[in-house]
């Protein structure tokens, strides 16, 4: 009986979403322009959900799972390290919004290759982005997935494949069927979810523990270094500098959150965005990493710092309110995994199949292998996570520098930077994704900060003189991105 109150909650949240994928699909719409529809959602986000769609596709099971599990062995330290993180929205939107808008506009883009391609006119840089967003997306989708069912099948009891088909299932489904505007509305769904669980949870294990002053004076206890900025100088002033970068101004590189600029409906529903999920991204890390300090003095010396979230929910919450939770952290890997399911999808046929494989395509056709590809990405992330090969748990640990490195500086000096060209670009990918990848495989840190930062004034120095090397793009062209 316990078991049903704790997975009901979870089976009403799994069936909203599969009704909305239904009711948003394009087929069932019949729409005249299918890619635009199914891929970016005719650009039609408010702001409360474009808000919501970029936090939820930027959150995932480190900010639910692995975040906190930091902050149970480093304390208020880390609670204050995760705060870099709150002006994403904000720094995403703000920069790149307005503009990135604009410019897909005119060019009628939908995928982020789509503004390179135009940007750069050269076809390499479009396939070799490409070639970034599938190998680091699969990476990253596959470790999310693997996540997901670990914690369906801990808090749940069930076995991993029986939460692994289901969450599977669920998500190729709504993704398949309903597309960009679909993935947009249940990340919104997804990122109040989020709020809902971690607020039950702070209140629950705040009473646990006698209250916030109690709690605080019984970290105190077992070590006053817990509750300094530097948590005893295990944090230190280069690995501060490093996460400004790596999850700061680093986050302008990511397509997954940059293609959400494209998207909205107006300039208000920006504006109301940028607040929304500034405040959102906020309140989710600082609870949710504070939480994992609350769980020193709840439950002292767990040994795996991945487990004190789950080992909290299920100590302290009731089999209907366990349900509840349970629903936090598998809507923000849901959240994660359906953009970049939908992006790999865009990229696979937007960007190589319309533009170098079947120029001229008619819409019925279009959208028939949209879904298949959609279906087949979906079904191989989680056929790989039955038996995920070794390495792409490495893989996913850089994935996300990865794509900064690839993407940033072509994207940033692309929108405001006349002289960008594709020599620069190019080379800026190129030895960016090298030298990010040999510093990461041989461990090499410089001054203790890690390899995201040498790489980003690596490839920033390299694009700047790759593009000096060659000669600017025509004036007429240019007038399209700065007139």
């Amino acid at each position: 009986m316990e078991k049903i109150k704790l997975i009901l909650p979870l089976l009403i949240y799994l069936g909203i979403t599969l009704y909305i994928a239904y009711y948003n699909s394009p087929r069932r719409k019949k729409s005249k322009n299918f890619t635009n529809e199914y891929f970016i959602g005719n650009r039609s986000m408010g702001g409360f959900v474009l808000a919501m769609t970029v936090i939820a596709t930027y959150t995932g099971a480190s900010s639910f799972l692995g975040g906190p599990g930091v902050a149970y062995k480093l304390g208020l330290g880390w609670v204050l390290l995760a705060s870099i993180q709150i002006p994403t929205a904000f720094l995403t939107l703000g920069i790149l919004g307005k503009k990135l808008a604009i410019i897909s506009r005119k060019i009628d883009g939908i995928t982020i290759n789509d503004f390179l391609r135009a940007r750069y006119q050269n076809k390499w840089v479009v396939i070799m982005s490409s070639i970034a967003i599938l190998l680091f997306f699969m990476a990253y989708m596959v470790v999310q997935v693997i996540g997901g069912a670990r914690l369906f099948e801990v808090l749940t009891g069930l076995d991993y494949t029986v939460g692994l088909i289901i969450f599977g299932f669920s998500i190729i489904f709504y993704t398949v069927f309903g597309g960009f505007k679909t993935v947009a509305i249940t990340d919104a769904i997804q990122g109040v979810i989020m709020l809902i669980s971690s607020i039950i949870l702070f209140y629950v294990l705040k009473e646990a523990g006698g209250g916030m002053r109690n709690i605080m004076k019984t970290i105190y206890e077992i070590d006053p270094n817990l509750l300094t900025p530097s948590s005893g100088g295990a944090i230190t002033k280069p690995f501060i500098m490093s996460f400004w970068v790596l999850v700061g101004i680093g986050l302008l590189g990511l397509p997954q959150t940059t293609i959400r600029c494209m998207g909205f409906k107006d300039s208000r529903s920006l504006h109301r965005a940028m607040v929304i999920g500034t405040f959102v991204v906020g309140f989710l890390m600082i609870m949710m990493h504070l939480i994992g300090v609350m769980g020193i003095a709840i439950i002292p010396n767990e040994q795996l710092g991945d487990k004190v979230i789950p080992i909290l929910a299920i100590r302290n919450l009731s089999p209907i309110l366990l349900g509840v939770f349970i629903g936090g952290p598998l809507a923000a890997i849901m959240s994660t995994v359906d953009s970049l399911l939908i992006q790999t999808s865009s990229t696979i046929v937007k960007d190589i199949y319309m533009n170098y494989v079947a120029i001229d395509i008619d819409q019925k056709k279009l959208s028939r292998i949209s879904l298949f590809t959609t279906l087949i990405m979906g079904i191989l992330v989680f056929a790989l996570a039955f038996h995920p090969p070794e390495f792409i748990v490495w893989l996913n640990l850089f994935a996300l520098g990865g794509l900064e490195a690839v993407f940033m500086w072509p994207i940033l000096l692309g929108l405001y930077w006349k002289k960008a060209n594709s020599t620069g670009a190019l080379l800026s990918m190129g030895i960016s994704l090298l030298v990010y990848v040999s510093m990461t495989l041989l461990k090499i840190n410089i001054f203790g900060m890690h390899q995201i930062v040498p790489t980003i004034v690596i490839g920033g120095i390299t694009f700047i003189i790759g593009s000096y090397l060659d000669k600017s793009s025509p004036k007429e062209h240019l007038e399209l991105f700065f007139g």
